[in-house]
This record gives C-alpha cells, sequence and structure tokens, in this order.
C-alpha cells in the first residue's frame, strides 16, 4: 500500500470564518461554559479577530521585507545593530505566548538595509507558531540570504508562558538562544562585542 505524503501548509485550504467562530464555541464549551451567555456570545468573532493578528506572519515574506538595500555606506564596514526588538510569538507546542527582546547584527559587505526592516523581519517571522530555536536561526538567515554580508548575529531572550502559566509554572525563567554566521561565527572578538551588547 503506498502512502500519500502529507499536504504542505500551502495545499490545505484555509477555514472559513464561521468554521473558525465555531472552533471557539466548541473549546468554551470544553472548557465548561455556555458560548451562548452574554459575555461570551461576542468571543469567537473576537478571537478569530485576535489569532489572525497574532499569525499575521503567515502573510508576509521575510525576503521581500529585506529586498529593498542600499549601496551607499561610505566604505562602512563595521557592526551594525538594532537592539531590543520587542515582538510577542506562541509556541507551537501549546498555543501559549512567548514574549521577549531580539539582537540582530551584521557587518556589511557592500550593502545595508533600513533599520526598520530588520524590525519587521523579527515581527514576520515572529507572528507565526514558533519555536524560540527556530525563529533565532530564521531571522539570521533571512539576513545572510538577502544582504550577504560579511557575518550575521542573532540573539533572542524569551519567556515562555508554557512555562509560567502551566506545566512547571517557573515564572520569570528566562530562555536565551543565538545564531551565529560568518565573521560572527568565525571571529571571536566580533562575536563578544556583540554579545556584550545584549547583556541589559
Amino acid at each position: 500500500m503506498t502512502i500519500s505524503p502529507l499536504p504542505t501548509s500551502n495545499e490545505i485550504a484555509a477555514p472559513s470564518r464561521e468554521e473558525v467562530e465555531s472552533a471557539f464555541r466548541t473549546i468554551i464549551r470544553w472548557a465548561g461554559d455556555n458560548p451562548n451567555r452574554p459575555g461570551l456570545v461576542e468571543t469567537p468573532s473576537r478571537a478569530a479577530r485576535a489569532f489572525r493578528e497574532y499569525f499575521a506572519g503567515y502573510g508576509q515574506d521575510p525576503i521581500q521585507i529585506l529586498n529593498k538595500t542600499f549601496d551607499e555606506t561610505g566604505g562602512y564596514e563595521e557592526m551594525v545593530i538594532l537592539r531590543d526588538i520587542a515582538f510577542e510569538s506562541h509556541c507551537e507546542h501549546h498555543l501559549a505566548p512567548i514574549v521577549g527582546k531580539a539582537w540582530v547584527a551584521y557587518v556589511p559587505n557592500g550593502r545595508v538595509v533600513g533599520l526598520s526592516k530588520l524590525a519587521r523581519v523579527v515581527e514576520a517571522y515572529a507572528k507565526r507558531l514558533q519555536i524560540q530555536e527556530r525563529l533565532t536561526s530564521e531571522i539570521a538567515s533571512a539576513v545572510q540570504e538577502v544582504l550577504k554580508p560579511q557575518g550575521v548575529g542573532v540573539v533572542i531572550k524569551a519567556t515562555h508562558h508554557c512555562m509560567s502559566s502551566r506545566g512547571v509554572h517557573k515564572v520569570g525563567s528566562e530562555m536565551i538562544t543565538s545564531c551565529m554566521l560568518g565573521c560572527f561565527r568565525d571571529n571571536a572578538s566580533t562575536r563578544h562585542e556583540f554579545l556584550a551588547m545584549t547583556n541589559n
């Protein structure tokens, strides 16, 4: 017997708004409440709108965001850093919030990109179902692919509600991940300079 491969996310038809709201009504009933009581009757609609916002990153192309680059660098070849980029994401295991900050740095190789584009790339990947390790590497890989710099460094520090509001209930625990490419991986002084700027 031949087993057909699972369809990719692009091949799965998106449910209708009505189906989504019906699913939220089912969850409310499963939780033990009545979705028709006055305080909850509009909740499925609100939750559908909220989830559309939470996962807006699926409709954004990070590579396209970065594609408008500039070569008027004046010979600048030192580190460019955007720090303290606040983001919210959701873990793919429990749909629980991930709240944190990202630091993104690169050393130009003839081209630079507007700083707002770096923040938008973080946002585009964060607003998807994520694990922090993948989020970190996706941001670094996108910057590396488009700018082709001498190197890229990304550090993310975040709290995971799947640890604080359920399971082990460890409030205040922070996860730290990093991805170093090019000179950030190969040159210890470059890496240390960047990491020193994330210690706040």
